[in-house]
């Protein structure tokens, strides 16, 4: 999913991450629940929703019969899943082959990690989306989920203070997807509690729920227009002060040295098209000057240079016959 987010042409590493959270938490979603709860009762029975009066009876029916799946989901990846976050087994395993094999004694600032969003947050809200979606069929699930969200405050907490490394800010991005996520599970969860009152021939109760799904809807909407600005405009004095650290820390002309070649692409010119890709070239009348170290070939500002030189070659030929049939025709009136 980083690859499929960095393919995109996202900038940020933030960017990436928050593309790639939300692309693993809708696969993690549709994979372990809705295909489990319908191949597992609808498919198997040979039953289809003949209209859409038939989903949240069928959600009903289908839910408390995956019930031991989700319970034992839990205990498995969500209680193992802790355990391997404090274990670290896999940068354990990285630096021992380092130090023991390689031989590699000196320790890089780039071997230090960062919290991974991408992966810890849509495991967070998948078990959270199983708790609300069981609660009304399965409650004995919800004793089991509030052990793993207690000790997931203690461990995530212990992570982010003394093991990774904050190496950017995100300003809150992330929040946006936990609410969109908690709101589409109460929606859900109100689904199926309409279903389990049709079946059990309870009008009264199914009458009181159809205003809880719009009052819910309602009130995401209302939240939408009230704090979505907030996350997509930052407040200037955050980045004000991101600013002064960076010139503190004496990051700015780094930072402007990497501007110059992130977006470095060959020009379109094709006399210019032998030479490097990334030489010099004007825009407006200023000259823009490159570095020298850069290679011909084409460039991605996220996946670094792509090995796709016959490509640039195919251009440049086509570019000169297209040059050349332009000019053909003029020069042959020319002589008439």
């Amino acid at each position: 999913m980083m690859l499929f987010s960095a393919v995109e042409g996202t900038i940020s590493r933030s960017g990436r991450k928050k593309s790639a959270c939300c692309k693993i938490l809708y696969f993690t979603i549709w994979n372990v629940f809705f295909v489990n709860v319908f191949t597992g009762s609808v498919i198997r029975q040979l039953r289809v929703f003949s209209s859409v009066k038939d989903i949240p009876a069928q959600l009903a029916i289908a839910v408390p019969a995956q019930a031991g799946f989700f319970l034992t989901y839990v205990l498995s990846s969500g209680w193992a899943s802790l355990a391997c976050e404090v274990m670290q087994l896999y940068p354990l395993l990285c630096n021992l082959i380092k130090k023991f094999i390689l031989r590699i004694k000196s320790d890089s600032s780039n071997d230090a990690l960062s919290f991974p969003y991408h992966t810890e947050i849509p495991r967070l809200l998948l078990f959270g989306f199983i708790g609300f979606t069981c609660s009304i069929l399965v409650p004995l699930i919800l004793p089991f989920l509030l052990v793993y969200f207690i000790m997931a405050f203690f461990v995530y907490r212990n992570q982010v203070l003394n093991v990774y490394v904050s190496k950017y800010e995100s300003g809150g991005q992330y929040w946006p997807i936990v609410h969109n996520t908690t709101i589409f599970s109460l929606v859900l969860m109100q689904i199926i509690a309409l279903g389990v009152f049709g079946l059990r021939k309870s009008p009264v109760a199914s009458g009181f729920t159809i205003p809880l799904v719009i009052f819910t809807i309602l009130f995401n909407e209302y939240c939408r227009q009230r704090f979505n600005p907030i996350f997509v405009n930052h407040v200037a004095e955050i980045l004000i002060d991101m600013d002064q650290r960076d010139e503190q820390s004496g990051a700015m002309e780094e930072i402007h040295q990497m501007l110059q070649s992130a977006y470095c692409q060959f020009t379109v010119n094709p006399r210019d098209l032998f030479k490097c890709g990334c030489s010099n070239h004007q825009e407006d009348g200023v000259p823009v000057r490159v570095p020298e170290n850069v290679k011909p070939g084409l460039i991605h500002p996220m996946l670094g240079r792509l090995p796709l030189f016959g490509i640039k070659d195919t251009i440049s030929w086509l570019s000169l016959l297209f040059t050349f049939q332009g000019n053909h025709p003029a020069e042959s009136a020319s002589h008439k």
